[in-house]
């Protein structure tokens, strides 16, 4: 039975998720489980490397509970990396320092798309294992998010080798060789959904399918090499718990994204709300603040995080930047953000 979870201390998240009344909106923030916290460089502190705290359910769980306990926040996101299904399908990453993700190996013709297997949640038990450790360590106070980057997110990597301004190589392939960029597109979407779908038993309340690098495309190509695949991941995972799609730069997109089985459409900062709820339809928005606004006077970053409430009205929204919290953002103006969301008089 569909959307079925464990009585919930604060279920706002959920119940905006699915466009039910709340008192107020919920709030939580991409990338909260991070360098903003000094709590988090501790624990980081203790793996060798990125990628080896990232498979230490332990540690993932310390940073996943982190936030909740320090920021106040609405919900809790499994600390992990878009990067584990590649490498689960056999394509294993490396985090640079100081340079971000880097594949040793890349993705360039048939073959290379023949060697990678399709992923299952048993590849990769140390998210599972993470989740579980998490869902008891939060003790039903707050919705457990899971996630996994859109297929073309994913792709984009596994071609260009790392992270890029124009991933021009990743397009490259999508113009030159159509039908294996598909058929890699489909392998990670298939490996996606097994992934997904094991986080969901492993105790993820909510989904959240991340399209980082949506805006490197146009129009056309975004509906035929990205949301064709985001759509398939939320035809299988929204029967059983709610599913947003955060597709950076692609506004363009929000009703067709709308049209998918989603509940809920990320926003970057770059849209009024009003525009995008009238694109929207009947889903819920999340969003769109955006992360600079952290480095203004507090008294900026009030009036702005109230006009944009107001904007968006109350019901069938959850309060959210329009991207994830940057380092060296001031840990205090990330709490004040919070609860100004949180003290907001409707």
């Amino acid at each position: 039975m569909p959307y079925i979870c464990a009585m919930l201390q604060n279920d706002l998240l959920l119940k905006a998720a699915k466009g039910q009344d709340v008192e107020r909106a919920p709030v939580w923030l991409m990338r909260q489980a991070g360098r903003v916290l000094p709590e988090y460089r501790a624990t980081r502190a203790k793996a060798k490397n990125f990628v080896e705290f990232v498979k230490n359910p332990e540690l993932a769980c310390e940073v996943s509970v982190q936030p909740v306990d320090i920021l106040g926040v609405d919900a809790a996101i499994i600390f992990s990396d878009i990067l584990v299904i590649p490498e689960a399908m056999g394509l294993p990453y490396e985090m640079v320092e100081a340079r971000g993700p880097h594949f040793p190996k890349t993705i360039q013709n048939k073959q290379d798309i023949d060697a990678l297997k399709i992923a299952d949640a048993g590849d990769l038990d140390y998210v599972m294992q993470a989740l579980k450790l998490t869902k008891k360590a939060l003790n039903n106070r707050v919705p457990l998010i899971g996630f996994c980057g859109a297929p073309f997110t994913i792709m984009a990597y596994m071609v260009e080798g790392g992270g890029s301004k124009t991933f021009s190589k990743a397009k490259q392939f999508l113009y030159t060789q159509p039908l294996l960029a598909h058929a890699l597109l489909q392998k990670i979407t298939d490996s996606s959904i097994q992934y997904l779908k094991g986080q969901v038993a492993a105790g993820a309340d909510l989904i959240q399918i991340f399209d980082s690098w949506a805006g490197v495309l146009s129009e056309k190509m975004y509906y035929e090499f990205s949301l064709k695949y985001i759509s398939q991941i939320t035809d299988a995972l929204s029967p059983l718990v709610p599913t947003t799609v955060f597709a950076k730069d692609a506004h363009y997109a929000i009703a067709k994204i709308a049209a998918t089985s989603c509940q809920s459409i990320g926003l970057d900062w770059t849209i009024d709300p009003i525009k995008a709820r009238a694109q929207a339809g009947n889903k819920t928005l999340q969003g769109n603040a955006d992360p600079c606004l952290l480095y203004a006077d507090e008294k900026t970053i009030i009036h702005e995080t109230e006009h944009m409430l107001r904007s968006f009205g109350k019901n069938k929204y959850i309060c959210n930047l329009g991207h994830g919290l940057y380092p060296d953002l001031d840990k205090g103006k990330v709490k004040l953000f919070v609860d100004v969301v949180k003290a907001y008089k409707w």
